[in-house]
């Protein structure tokens, strides 16, 4: 039997952070990812933050890889972080950089399959040094306690022996279910995220965005995008590309059902949006049906292959980097040279073979996730005997208005995990349950832990600050003497004292309603908001497209199990999932599960696990 001072179970930025950390302080540890590689099964939004907190100490993702910055594939540091309100043509925006900017390093907009295979690449380096590593493909079916032995069991290899367990694998942790840890989180504890990758060459974005080289943009919304509920859509510029979704109250979406995808299509039908997104896109034109079927093969080749050439010299072209590269190699002797090649193609796909070139978008990847509210659902004891939580499995991510934070948060725990073991094994005592308590500790002493549990008035007035256009009298009668103490330099002390001693249970109700996130931003925006032409309608694909588009390995038995067919909650979800593997059968809600991305929506009422490993979902972006 193997066996390692730490197995870590999942390999997302946290486990690899946990990797990376255990393996600095010279213990041998060992990452079970049930993915086919690291990375893809990824999905974030997403911004990486650097925090900087007043008081109290974080560890930052430069803390465990100190060249992060100089080395890391991160896309771009985020210096501009805007608010819309929308409503149909017209949009009202609040800049809250500042609000971004408030006690961070930096903030860079990430995609996670990409990212987690350098992580990967550091961590195993120092991993190896101590006789651990990362073994994927693998999927954890059981934890088993023989005396002072810890067993882990999987589908694909023989057991392993570990003294201390660190769970990182998600929102829908096995490890936290198949242990006893804590119960499923429930609806009103979780968001549902959708997202997709749109393609936007580097040079092209930066002049739409209004952004350098070395800057990024984040763009949230608020309105009549919503479908009427509660949450909101985003848009953040990466490298080439933009991530591009709405994250939404899971119980809002049960109490009204829409479909994921439609969350993201009342995105793209958003005039901002679409202006945002749009680029020069080529389109086949008719092929003669009376030529011989050969030659009409022929023809269609010929048009796929010069329609990927032109995307891609088109795409290096308008990349600085991608231009030096070229000349360098030898493959043109200027941006000149790349500029009159791409027009020859260009030509010669028009005139020879009808191509034609308009105003459109490209979407490059769909997919879906739960996602914590830390604020309602976060473990208070994150630990089962020697297995400690960490990240969304521990149910932490802070979410306080137009402040969205995830991955530095699991970062932050899987550093205190790390040593939280590292101390338990040179006391020798893993399960006597000293580490637990101490990890639990070391969490709650987290700045993160107090931002889920009170509100900071600084962070408070920078936002209303930013927000000071507003009118008073457009927020309802209950919030208005609310509003003016905070609104005042006097009184806002007093006011979030008060607000801190009623606590967020109580205040949550209140605060996150449709009004705060449908009927106020609705109704700016139509007082004063200015109209955004529309250019062109987005040829929006369907939802079969996109799934299309996803890479599978799928397996002939399906890894979720309908518990209650005849629930109210099963019936939504062949709604509410995101690839529709749900549908009615005779005797109640049934799955077809190829095709699902493993976002777990469905987990509160399904026996609900991850695939053995290397099937299901691979993200290319993540």
């Amino acid at each position: 039997m193997e066996k390692y001072d730490v197995a870590i179970i999942g390999g997302g930025s946290a486990g690899l952070a946990a990797l990376k950390r255990l393996s600095s302080l010279g213990r041998q540890a060992v990452i079970l990812e049930a993915g086919e590689k690291v990375g893809a099964k990824s999905i974030s939004g997403g911004i990486l933050y650097s925090k900087k907190p007043k008081s109290g100490k974080v560890y930052n993702v430069e803390d465990v890889y100190e060249n992060f910055l100089h080395d890391a594939p991160y896309e771009r540091k985020i210096t501009k972080y805007i608010l819309h309100a929308t409503s149909r043509e017209k949009v009202f925006s609040i800049d809250l950089t500042a609000a971004h900017n408030y006690e961070s390093n930096f903030g860079c907009s990430v995609l996670m399959n990409r990212l987690n295979q350098w992580f990967l690449q550091e961590a195993v380096e120092a991993a190896e040094k101590q006789g651990g590593g990362v073994v994927s493909g693998v999927h954890v079916s059981a934890i088993r306690w023989e005396g002072q032995r810890t067993i882990v069991q999987t589908d694909e290899l023989e057991e392993i022996e570990a003294k201390a367990i660190i769970a990182a694998d998600g929102v829908n942790s096995e490890v936290a279910v198949m242990t006893g840890a804590r119960q499923k989180f429930l609806p009103y504890q979780l968001y549902q995220g959708v997202k997709a990758i749109v393609k936007m060459p580097e040079d092209i974005m930066g002049d739409r965005f209004a952004i350098g080289q070395d800057e990024g943009a984040a763009h949230l919304f608020a309105g009549d995008v919503t479908l009427n509920h509660i949450g909101g859509g985003f848009l953040y510029t990466n490298r080439n590309t933009l991530s591009l979704g709405a994250v939404y109250h899971l119980d809002s979406l049960l109490e009204s059902p829409s479909e994921p995808s439609d969350l993201l299509d009342a995105m793209l039908k958003n005039p901002m949006v679409g202006e945002f997104v749009k680029d020069e896109v080529p389109s086949r034109g008719d092929i003669d049906k009376d030529l011989p079927k050969e030659e009409q093969m022929r023809i269609r080749f010929a048009v796929t292959k010069m329609i990927k050439m032109w995307t891609e010299l088109r795409e290096a072209y308008y990349s600085k980097g991608e231009r030096e590269r070229l000349i360098a190699e030898g493959k043109f002797g200027s941006p000149d040279e790349i500029a009159s090649q791409l027009s020859a193609l260009r030509e010669q796909m028009s005139t020879k073979y009808g191509v034609k070139f308009g105003t459109d978008y490209v979407e490059a990847e769909y997919g879906a996730k739960l996602i914590p509210d830390g604020k309602r659902c976060r473990m208070e004891r994150p630990f089962f005997k020697n297995v400690l939580f960490v990240g969304d499995a521990a149910g932490r991510g802070v979410f306080v208005g137009p402040r969205i934070e995830g991955l530095n948060v699991g970062i932050d725990d899987a550093v205190r995990a790390a040593d939280a073991v590292s101390r338990a094994l040179d006391r020798n005592s893993p399960l006597d349950g000293h580490m637990g308590q101490y990890y639990s500790q070391s969490v709650d002493e987290s700045p993160y832990t107090h931002d889920l549990k009170s509100i900071d008035k600084d962070y408070l007035k920078i936002f209303l600050d930013a927000a000071k256009d507003v009118p008073k009298e457009m927020i309802s009668s209950k919030y208005g003497m609310v509003i003016k103490m905070m609104s005042s330099k006097t009184l806002r002390g007093f006011a979030v004292g008060f607000a801190n001693i009623l606590g967020y249970e109580k205040l949550l109700p209140v605060i996150e309603t449709a009004d705060t996130y449908v009927k106020i931003p609705t109704e700016l925006a139509e007082r004063l908001g200015s109209e955004v032409p529309r250019t062109y309608s987005p040829t929006i694909p369907s939802l079969a497209d996109r799934i299309a588009r996803l890479k599978f390995n799928d397996y002939n038995v399906s890894h979720i199990k309908v518990l209650k067919p005849a629930s109210e909650f099963m019936k939504k979800m062949i709604t509410l999932c995101p690839t529709r593997c749900y549908f009615m059968g005779e005797s109640g809600v049934m799955i077809q599960h190829e095709g699902c991305v493993e976002c777990g929506t469905c987990a509160g009422e399904t026996d609900w696990r991850h695939p053995i490993g290397e099937k299901g979902v691979s993200y290319h972006y993540g």
